[in-house]
């Protein structure tokens, strides 16, 4: 079974990928010129290209994984973002034959970038390995995967330095440092969130995916009103993308309006068609218990997220 606060830590290489990531506004966006399509930045925008740049938004501004898996098909090939989204969707089906693939590419293509753009260059490489650890792990197991993940820690701080020496302020790589460093929290003794926070809220970009980082941050240090506010930031300016619902709805549980929460559940279930089935389920399971604490019942909540992806039209409160 997943529970909440560890569907989000774990799944921190979804969101950044999740572990990544940004778009710039709209606005921003038509003074851009499309060859380039960098979803990150307003000044000096790099040429990340169109088809990547779409994957990107289809991601994390409409959380559609369906039309962004298709998309990245055919994204650019000299684009490690491209192969690290590939890599993060990999994951969250737990295709880790594709996972590592993608993994790899990431940090190959990476270290080819580094030549005409060091800053994305040494960030993919950092990047590229923090997926092949994960990869790792995933395969392995915490006790033999240990040894080869830390050996990759201090490789991927090394190239996050020296990423940071070119730019410290660059958006892009403080929302993937910011991401990182709030999966390293969760797991590592020796990592900050608080640190994390702050380099979202200063420097990270776009705004919409600092904030869901923010609210995932202050959800986990149990301060709910200070999530609550970030992600209705987020929602503000992407309020299609369902799982900003489903974490505003984690949030309100949180502060035990569990009531005010079955909305948000609902919201984001309205969209399961484009969500990764497991994720849905963890959703569905969840709104379900959230339904047992307040009307006081004793329901499966596993059997109930089960049929909720065998018939997506069924409501996990009325059953």
């Amino acid at each position: 079974m997943i529970h909440s606060k560890s569907a989000f830590s774990v799944a921190g290489v979804r969101h950044w990928a999740t572990i990544v990531l940004s778009s710039i506004t709209i606005a921003g966006n038509l003074f851009i010129d499309p060859v380039l399509a960098d979803p990150f930045r307003t000044n000096n925008p790099r040429p990340i290209g169109t088809q990547t740049e779409q994957a990107f938004k289809l991601l994390f501004e409409q959380g559609n994984y369906v039309q962004a898996a298709q998309t990245l098909q055919a994204a650019e090939s000299n684009e490690p973002l491209a192969y690290a989204l590939k890599a993060a969707l990999a994951y969250i089906d737990q295709n880790w034959d594709v996972m590592g693939e993608n993994a790899r590419l990431t940090r190959e293509t990476a270290e080819q970038l580094v030549a005409t753009d060091p800053l994305r260059g040494n960030l993919y490489i950092a990047a590229g390995q923090f997926l092949e650890g994960a990869h790792t792990l995933s395969t392995q197991g915490a006790v033999r995967a240990t040894p080869t993940i830390l050996a990759k820690l201090q490789q991927i701080f090394n190239s996050l330095e020296k990423a940071e020496a070119i730019d410290a302020q660059d958006p892009e790589l403080n929302l993937l440092k910011g991401y990182m460093d709030l999966m390293l929290a969760v797991n590592l003794p020796f990592s900050s969130p608080e640190q994390a926070i702050e380099r979202l809220q200063t420097y990270g970009g776009p705004s919409y995916l600092a904030q869901r980082g923010i609210a995932i941050a202050y959800r986990d240090l149990d301060q709910p009103d200070q999530a609550l506010a970030a992600v209705d930031t987020a929602i503000q300016q992407t309020p299609n993308n369902p799982e900003l619902y489903y974490l505003k709805a984690q949030i309100l549980r949180l502060q035990g309006k569990g009531q005010e929460s079955l909305r948000f559940f609902r919201q984001a279930l309205e969209k399961q068609s484009q969500l990764p089935p497991n994720l849905a389920y963890q959703i569905a399971w969840e709104q379900c218990r959230t339904v047992n604490q307040v009307r006081n019942r004793d329901r499966d909540c596993s059997a109930v997220a089960q049929r909720r992806l065998q018939q997506p039209n069924a409501s996990a409160e009325d059953e």
